[in-house]
């Protein structure tokens, strides 16, 4: 079940990408109710399936993703803000695979802008990055290779200035002894328009990352992409080029599924380890120092 109410009409911000815009999850809105009843909301709208996804918001368009949990069926919806109308509806046919009990096939959330929505489709045979007009029309595709994982993906794609960025960080199972052959792991940029690459970083093959890069925007300097993972710790890229600008690496001893965020000169990111403890760090975006290390075993 899908709900809008009225504090969160585009009048008063979009919400164009996971965790919002630059992912830090910070929203401008300030007629948010502290506590929710049934007033508070404008409509209800009943999903075709189930997902881990977030919506996202561009004009008066809400887009939402889904999957029916027996069929892996996807589907993408884009729904009127205003009455909760269904003004388009996409489904794309897959097929169940084997992940984590607690994932789904409907978990990347996708980006939006003006023209239009991103999103990105999973299974072990292809990662496909495709590009949706406004009015529902497919107008690319891309098929980035297979996906190796023990516990399926969840990275989701974000939309920078004239491009579309994707963590396709993988799996390398001999890590936890389960099979022999580790995926091929790189960050992508693809032309927002046509989807053809604009750049490409090849990344180490460790265990697969679920976290999504933030927007560091430092005070008077060009802004940066920040991105987590157990290989390579926490990454600063230019997102124009696709130059790595700085890297502490060897800090998080396993997978990164929270993802980063950046506030007051400092980018924050996590791993998690189950039930046996955590590793919070803050970095200094722009040197090779190793900042603030905080252990929490929260």
């Amino acid at each position: 079940m899908l709900s809008a109410c009225a504090a969160t009409h585009a009048a008063e911000g979009e919400w164009g990408r996971f965790r919002g815009p630059d992912g830090l999850g910070i929203s401008a809105a300030t007629t948010i109710p502290v506590k929710w009843t049934d007033a508070d909301y404008n409509w209800k709208v009943a999903l075709p399936g189930v997902g881990h996804s977030s919506p996202v918001v561009c004009g008066n368009h809400l887009y939402v993703t889904s999957a029916d949990a027996e069929t892996a069926r996807r589907t993408l919806l884009c729904i009127d803000t205003a009455d909760g109308r269904t003004l388009w509806k996409r489904e794309d046919e897959s097929h169940p695979y084997k992940q984590h009990t607690d994932n789904g096939f409907a978990t990347a959330t996708p980006a939006a802008d003006a023209d239009g929505v991103v999103i990105t489709w999973t299974t072990p045979e292809e990662v496909s990055l495709l590009a949706i007009s406004p009015d529902g029309r497919e107008v690319w595709r891309r098929n980035l290779g297979p996906f190796i994982s023990v516990h399926g993906s969840g990275t989701s794609p974000v939309i920078f200035e004239d491009m579309v960025v994707l963590a396709n960080e993988q799996e390398d199972p001999t890590l936890r002894k389960l099979g022999p052959k580790p995926g091929k792991s790189f960050l992508i940029a693809v032309d927002r328009k046509t989807g053809e690459t604009r750049w490409q970083v090849e990344r180490r093959t460790a265990l697969a990352p679920y976290s999504t890069p933030c927007v560091y925007r430092p005070e008077g300097g060009p802004p940066e992409l920040i991105f987590s993972s157990m290989a390579h710790g926490i990454t600063g890229v230019d997102p124009r080029t696709g130059k790595v600008n700085w890297e502490i690496d060897g800090i998080f001893k396993d997978r990164c599924t929270g993802s980063p965020v950046a506030a007051d000169g400092l980018a924050f990111a996590s791993y998690g380890y189950g039930s046996k403890g955590t590793r919070f760090v803050a970095a200094r975006p722009g040197s090779r120092e190793k900042g603030v290390e905080t252990p929490s075993h929260a």
